[in-house]
């Protein structure tokens, strides 16, 4: 089961990464820009209710965090790894395909946002999911990864059937 958590999550960080440059560098770049990844932010709307929105979040989840210290990206990148490494731990020892799926998604998931973090200081968000008004924070594939292993996770935990001795 090791195994196929691993290869989800390296499937995960190509992926997202793939998705991202292409974001970053083809749709988002502005004619002419190339000395820095930061440039204004640009809305292509896609559906009522879907925008690619170019943003950068130097913090965690929902721009928690959000700053531009110089040790920020560091530390999120570290505290990111301290934390995969602990997830590996947890997939050498995991017994199931859902519980090795989800924490392969998590863990690619982690490390996607880590590359970004490392690349450029900040993780590159551009989806944005609205309705009657209201935006969800921009995310992206990395983030969606580590929600729906996060969720796959929490379904285990509710719904599996454990061996117990107590009636």
């Amino acid at each position: 089961m090791r195994k196929l958590g691993l290869m989800l999550a390296a499937a995960l960080i190509v992926a997202d990464q793939i998705s991202k440059w292409w974001v970053v560098e083809k749709v988002m770049r502005p004619d002419g820009v190339t000395d820095t990844p930061f440039f204004s932010p640009t809305v292509i709307e896609l559906t009522p209710f879907f925008n690619l929105l170019m943003t950068w979040n130097r913090g965690v989840s929902f721009g928690i965090f959000n700053n531009d210290g110089p040790w920020n990206a560091l530390a999120l990148s570290a505290l990111s790894v301290v934390i995969v490494i602990a997830l590996l731990i947890w997939l050498g020892k995991a017994q199931g395909r859902l519980i090795s799926l989800a924490l392969g998604a998590i863990i690619g998931g982690a490390l996607g946002n880590v590359v970004d973090r490392v690349r450029w200081g900040a993780v590159a968000d551009f989806l944005d999911v609205h309705a009657f008004g209201w935006h969800w924070p921009a995310f992206n594939l990395a983030d969606s990864a580590i929600t729906i292993g996060a969720i796959l996770l929490i379904l285990d935990s509710l719904f599996s059937r454990q061996n117990s001795d107590k009636n």
